[in-house]
């Protein structure tokens, strides 16, 4: 059972439904006593920051969260679901990340050519090939984003895909059976719905 968190701000509907459609077993979760069932975690993310740690604390989810990456379980971020890993943002000063990586989110910068936030499709460049969320994903497919704020590159392993707006920066990253992308993945039609098959049968395969 694929648990998808339901802290109060995500995209619950999209991400559930598209696990309806390729036939993935998924729940929508919201007590972390649910988890007991769980074999891997989805956290869906939009909004502001800080809204979305202050969410996770007032449903007992910060703790469960960094437990649940440390034992190395499956795990799947989406949007601000990667962003939370780090250890904050600049879109809200002092406000603690989760910390699972180290430095924070950072704003892209408007300029003439460039909209803040990015809207739109972009391509991800397939740095990690063996990235199980890349099987028969084409390198440079697009994926749909809506963001103010990115993942700098680590310059490390971890920075799985690439994608570029205005500077290069990490649209997919992958520690061990932690996976997290800042893309929508539900809302990027066939290369998504690939990416989200490729995800339960990961987990099954775990």
């Amino acid at each position: 059972m694929i648990a998808i968190i339901d802290y109060g701000m995500g995209n619950l509907g999209s991400v559930s439904n598209a696990c309806a459609f390729l036939g993935l077993e998924a729940r929508i979760v919201g007590k972390p006593e649910e988890l007991v069932s769980c074999r891997a975690m989805i956290l869906p993310g939009v909004g502001a920051f800080g809204d979305c740690m202050e969410h996770l604390r007032s449903h007992g989810f910060v703790d469960v969260v960094k437990e649940w990456i440390a034992a190395d379980k499956p795990f799947l971020g989406i949007c601000l679901g990667l962003q939370v890993l780090y250890e904050g943002s600049e879109e809200s000063p002092g406000v603690a990340g989760l910390g699972v990586l180290p430095g924070q989110a950072l704003r892209f910068v408007a300029t003439p050519d460039l909209k803040v936030p990015q809207i739109g499709w972009n391509k991800v460049r397939q740095r990690a090939k063996s990235c199980p969320l890349f099987a028969k994903v084409p390198d440079e497919s697009y994926f749909y984003f809506v963001h103010s704020f990115y993942a700098p590159l680590s310059g490390t392993e971890t920075d799985a895909g690439v994608t570029n707006y205005g500077l290069d920066y990490a649209s997919a990253i992958w520690r061990g059976r932690m996976i997290a992308v800042q893309f929508h993945p539900e809302k990027s039609q066939a290369a998504g719905l690939q990416m989200l098959k490729n995800f339960g049968e990961w987990v099954t395969g775990c």
